[in-house]
Formats: C-alpha cells, sequence, structure tokens
C-alpha cells in the first residue's frame, strides 16, 4: 500500500510506538485524509518530530465514558486508533500548521511510554492485516442499499450532493469518507473505527443513520453526543 513516499506492506513496516494526537469525536480510516490546524506548543513539537522522522502520527480518541474534568495530558484512550502519514503540510505564518493526514492502518493501543515529550507516546500494535489491502471486501457490500440511506438523509436534511462523483467512487473510498464526514458523536465514530471490514461499517453507518431519520422524523435531535 502506497501512502505518500512510503509503502506499507504490513505491520511489520509501522514502529511499535507512536506520538498520540487525542482528538474526540474525529475519525481517520485507512486511506482517509484528515486536514488537520495544529496550534498548541506540544502538537506543533510532535509534528516537527514526525517530520524529522517517519511522518507518522496515531489519531485517537479519548474515552467517551471519561471525566471530562480529566486534563487532556492523562485523560484515559480508546482502545483503537489509526496511524495517519502526514503527506501535506503549510505553514501559517502565525504559527501554526495545517497538516493533511492519511490514514494507513488502524492500530490498537497497549500502553503508554513513559517520556519527558511534551506529547504522549503510545505503544502499538497495528494487528488490523486488512487495512494493507485496498478495497478489501467491496464485493460483500450492498452499495444499492447504502446509497438509498445516504440520499434519503440527504433529502431529510436538505442537503446535495455530486451523484457524478459519488457513482465515480470506489466502494471502499464511499464508505470510509462518508464514515469519516457523518455528523455522529465520538461513540459512533469508535464503532465505524472498530468495524471488522468494510461491510461491517457499512451497516453500521446504516443502521446509526436510519436511527438519525427515524428521531427526526420523531421530532427528536439528528446528531448524537
Amino acid at each position: 500500500m502506497q501512502v505518500g513516499n512510503a509503502s506499507y506492506v504490513g505491520p511489520a513496516d509501522l514502529p511499535g510506538e507512536l506520538p498520540l494526537f487525542p482528538l474526540k469525536g474525529v475519525l481517520l480510516l485507512p486511506r482517509g485524509l484528515l486536514p488537520l490546524i495544529v496550534f498548541e506548543p506540544r502538537y506543533l513539537a510532535m509534528v516537527d518530530a514526525a517530520l524529522a522522522g517517519d511522518r507518522l502520527i496515531g489519531i485517537i480518541q479519548p474515552r467517551f465514558d471519561a471525566d471530562e474534568s480529566i486534563e487532556e495530558g492523562s485523560a484515559p484512550l480508546c482502545d483503537v486508533g489509526t496511524v495517519g502519514r502526514i503527506t501535506a503540510i503549510a505553514e501559517t505564518g502565525d504559527g501554526r500548521y495545517q497538516v493533511t493526514l492519511t490514514g494507513v492502518c488502524r492500530f490498537r493501543l497497549t500502553g503508554e511510554a513513559k517520556s519527558d515529550l511534551p506529547y504522549r507516546v503510545g505503544r502499538v500494535a497495528c494487528d488490523f492485516p486488512v487495512d494493507f489491502e485496498p478495497r478489501t471486501g467491496e464485493e460483500d457490500v450492498d452499495r444499492t442499499a447504502f446509497l438509498e440511506v445516504f440520499e434519503a438523509y440527504l433529502e431529510a436534511n436538505e442537503m446535495e450532493a455530486d451523484w457524478d462523483a459519488v457513482e465515480k467512487a470506489s466502494t471502499e473510498a464511499l464508505i470510509n469518507t462518508l464514515s469519516m464526514m457523518s455528523p455522529y458523536g465520538p461513540a459512533e465514530k469508535q464503532a465505524l473505527l472498530e468495524a471488522p471490514d468494510l461491510k461491517t461499517r457499512a451497516e453500521t453507518l446504516i443502521a446509526i443513520t436510519e436511527i438519525t431519520l427515524a428521531r427526526a422524523a420523531d421530532g427528536a435531535p439528528t446528531t448524537f453526543n
């Protein structure tokens, strides 16, 4: 699998430790693109270190059932995150970075390394071999059913889509992009991340969306917290 200028064949091509960027409600999936504005000094230092090394950063959510009063530097983290490679970066001129991460593969957080660095460093196991094979499982997805629910969501929210682009997109790109862009909460995003295969991720997104549409029909809020 090619990501930027790097090639990743399997888990052995990834390090056992990663700098961690905890972001609530943010989802990065393999081969997905995640734009970020980085401004906190500790994460500016993280980006600098990544650029000087393998360009890899671990995107992971704080546990959504944790006490929100706990400081970010010590808040418990979810068990699964995604390795992202810096594939684009620009300086804004006011001390910030505009960064684009491309998803490489998911990882399990097995612990945290003791470090004097200003950011957290995780010990990780990239034991999701399916992530290294683009478009794996597309043939198992009911693309028609997926698109029907997507269209119903757009109509309910008076939104439009570029249907030519949708039709041309691969099933994997379509499902993963919509999963990442979906307006759902941290728990739902984590469920989409941890789906074992593309079919399950599609079915999970369909189920969440159908619940959202049903709630909207009953006059309830249409987003999760």
